[in-house]
């Protein structure tokens, strides 16, 4: 009867209820009752429908769909349904704003090229393409453009659904910007490291025979005329025998045996003395806006002068014609969380940029490449050599730039908290003392010879460190021992400095000792003192570099020296 008095009170013949069966089971019932005149009686006709499933698969809808919004609303990653034929965006979750920086507003309702997401339109063709051939796509690889217009790197995966009928993908995005970048970091070092091993197998000889040209050059100088044309003639050969060296030390930035050998500096003072010597003769000026309490660095000064030379080449070649170019250097103070790939810390900030032609997007991330070049003349070596010396300095560097609108370069070091030592002066120092030299080369040791006697020394050879222990320990015991010793930190099939300075000292712990090198893969160049030694001295060397080595090695100083 129930039935019947909701069909008078309501007027309606259309109702859900629960009906008890005879074995007790409760069935979810469709019910379709009104009344009905039959004979002056009024009746009640009701049709049943057993509709229990129905209301199973409806709640089990119910609880799917929350499921499923739960889950695309909280994924970390980005998720979006959009319409398969134009990309038109129905839905679009947190992390989808998260990662491109569109809102729903932004994109429900436009089409992705409407927003311009993708970074090569190419890239929705290959999605479209293989979801009509397959139904669903795995793993693609895209670029997408952020709202801001930066470019990152999505991985995704995305089916189709019919929604109304209509083919709508649904598509999910995970942003693997970092790790692409820390695979091209790690790939970039590889290169490097690559270079460098074939660096130090042909640095070791090439700088002895350098060492031995300066050298000689040096002396020669000293017995002609200043001014006349055999000076000049010399004059231009130490040139190119410094370019040379330059060249090999291009390579050895890369190798592991480049570890800098630091000193305090002021990098402001080394900015603008490199600005007038690369740019003398060209078209192109340097504006510089520099702070005036611009803080020090502890850096390999002949390092950093081959890293910022380089970028000041590459700012004067690009703009062939002349122009400006710009660089600013102040202090910067980076905290944690400060949204950049520097880590926290007192840094010192050199923006270097120029007007010319600037780079490709798709030659950017290849520009630090050792060997990659855009110019003909370019030996692709200078930009991958300024790279690998700022991050050897603990340091960071970046590039930006756009075809037609120039070029920056962002140089961030490590300040130091060390006060700037007085500048020396660059007069021959010349001395007295025994020297014992050791070193492989028969051509450098006669240099050193005479090198070490104009400079007003004795000096006897050694070929290797077993041999020069020997005659060192001769030399003590005959009551006429070495002033100093001079030892070459590599000898190849035969006991190096490294070896000998050990034994060296055990006979003279007062040893007074220089070690020196073109190349070497250990640390023993950048912390010689950690190992024994009074000073350092790189190959090659001239006659300067040499008088003051020893001038302040016997005097006690500890102080390694480059050209």
């Amino acid at each position: 009867m129930a039935e019947m008095q909701l069909a008078r009170s309501e007027r309606r013949n259309h109702f859900f209820f629960k009906h008890r069966l005879a074995d007790e089971t409760i069935r979810d019932v469709e019910v379709y009752s009104g009344p009905l005149t039959l004979k002056g009686k009024t009746l009640l006709y009701s049709i049943v429908h057993d509709i229990t499933e129905r209301k199973r698969i409806e709640e089990a809808l119910r609880e799917s769909e929350a499921k499923y919004r739960l889950m695309f609303n909280t994924s970390p990653d980005s998720v979006n349904i959009n319409r398969l034929e134009d990309g038109l965006y129905l839905d679009i979750n947190d992390g989808f704003t998260k990662l491109t920086g569109f809102t729903r507003e932004d994109a429900i309702g436009r089409t992705s090229l409407e927003i311009n997401i993708w970074d090569d339109p190419a890239d929705r063709q290959k999605l479209v393409q293989g979801l009509r051939e397959k139904g669903y796509y795995e793993n693609l690889e895209a670029r997408f453009r952020r709202k801001d217009g930066s470019i990152g790197t999505g991985l995704m995966s995305a089916g189709v659904i019919s929604l109304s009928g209509i083919p709508h993908i649904i598509s999910i995005t995970r942003d693997i910007t970092d790790r692409r970048r820390i695979e091209k970091e790690l790939l970039k070092a590889d290169k490097l490291e690559s270079v460098g091993i074939l660096a130090g197998g042909i640095a070791h000889d090439f700088n002895n025979i350098l060492t031995a040209i300066l050298g000689n050059i040096s002396l020669a100088r000293m017995h002609v005329k200043h001014g006349s044309k055999v000076f000049e003639l010399l004059n231009s050969a130490e040139t190119a025998s410094i370019r040379a060296s330059a060249l090999t030390g291009q390579l050895l930035t890369f190798a592991r045996g480049g570890t800098p050998v630091k000193e305090t500096a002021s990098v402001s003072r080394l900015i603008e003395e490199l600005s007038l010597f690369v740019l003398q003769g060209s078209k192109s000026v340097c504006e510089f806006s520099i702070a005036e309490d611009f803080w020090p660095v502890d850096a390999d000064v002949s390092q950093l002068r081959q890293a910022i030379s380089n970028i000041l080449i590459n700012a004067k070649q690009a703009m062939p014609d002349g122009g400006i170019i710009r660089i600013e250097a102040d202090n910067l103070v980076l905290e944690e969380g400060a949204g950049t790939q520097v880590k926290s810390g007192r840094y010192v900030h050199i923006s270097i940029k120029d007007q010319g032609v600037g780079i490709a997007e798709k030659d950017l991330s290849k520009i630090f490449d050792p060997y990659f070049t855009t110019k003909k003349e370019g030996s692709g070596l200078g930009l991958a050599a300024a790279y690998s010396i700022i991050k050897k300095h603990n340091g960071h560097i970046t590039v930006n730039s756009l075809l037609g609108a120039g070029t920056t370069f962002d140089i961030y070091l490590p300040a130091s908290d060390k006060a700037i030592p007085k500048i020396k002066g660059a007069d021959l120092l010349k001395g007295a003392g025994k020297i014992l030299l050791m070193d492989d080369d028969m051509m450098l040791r006669e240099m050193a010879v005479d090198m070490l006697e104009v400079l007003g020394y004795e000096a006897e050879l050694a070929e290797d460190g077993t041999e020069a222990i020997e005659m060192y320990r001769k030399a003590k015991e005959s009551e006429k021992p070495y002033d100093a010793v001079i030892l070459d930190l590599s000898i190849p099939g035969g006991m190096g400095g490294k070896e000998a300075i050990k034994i060296l000292l055990e006979i003279d712990p007062d040893l007074k000792a220089i070690v020196f090198s073109g190349y070497s893969d250990s640390p023993v160049m950048s912390s010689y003192r950690e190992y024994g030694f009074k000073g350092m001295m790189a190959k090659p060397f001239d006659l300067n570099t040499l008088g003051k080595a020893l001038n302040e090695v016997l005097k006690g100083s500890n102080i390694g020296h480059r050209m």
